[in-house]
């Protein structure tokens, strides 16, 4: 019987060989493929659960004056000082007996801007809450290593901005309520919860979300049909 030629079994080689990197080409931009929309997702759960543990802080914020007596410092529940936001807010491991402070801020790391969480552990004196206060502005505004221990990180971040919401409008935090006419309301102003929380972030390229992202919080104790 006749066999197969030297050409023929070249050709039927080569053949093989394209065919093998026709389908390994194929394979490699499968896995690229489903490499990237996993990082896409990932990306996206992780500033979903950002923004949800951002409005569980604000849910969670109390007001002093109606806090346990050892609690009751002159603080404000919440304070946005141009860096970073300062939140008192219930802790959920034992409600009602035990405060956290909690802050935000956007900083550089390792080269990109990322947003940032830190968070106290549950305070129970005045004194504790007053110190833990102090660290999370420290933290914001120039954290050592004992401060970044407590940090974690959210998602990247190339800017954002906070507004309040008070007297029927959209202002900046650090600007006075145009309410106050002496120190005294300016000061009650200022341990006044606002009745909502404008967040607005502003999201690098080359990440599973990019562009201008607006998140709004309003206190659920407001009332008067407001929306």
């Amino acid at each position: 019987m006749r066999g197969f030629t030297l050409i023929e079994l070249l050709v039927a080689i080569g053949v093989m060989a394209l065919m093998a990197g026709l389908s390994w080409r194929g394979l490699d931009g499968m896995a690229r493929t489903q490499s990237q929309v996993q990082q896409r997702s990932d990306g996206v759960l992780t500033l979903q659960a950002g923004l949800a543990q951002w409005a569980a802080d604000l849910d969670a914020m109390v007001d002093l004056p109606a806090a346990p007596e050892p609690l009751t410092a002159q603080l404000p529940p919440m304070n946005w000082d141009g860096r970073g936001l300062r939140i008192i807010r219930r802790s959920t491991v034992a409600p009602g007996s035990e405060l956290l402070v909690v802050a935000w801020a956007q900083r550089n790391v390792e080269g990109a801007g990322q947003w940032l969480r830190w968070q106290s552990r549950p305070l129970q004196t005045r004194a504790e809450l007053q110190s833990a206060w102090d660290r999370a502005a420290q933290w914001a505004q120039n954290p050592g290593d004992e401060e970044k221990r407590d940090e974690v990180r959210i998602s990247p971040l190339a800017q954002w901005q906070v507004f309040y919401f008070r007297s029927d409008a959209w202002t900046n935090p650090l600007s006075s309520d145009s309410a106050a006419t002496t120190p005294e309301q300016a000061t009650a102003s200022a341990l006044t919860l606002p009745a909502g929380v404008r967040l607005v972030l502003t999201l690098p390229p080359g990440q599973a979300i990019s562009g201008t992202l607006t998140r709004d919080w309003v206190r659920p104790t407001v009332g008067g049909g407001k929306s």
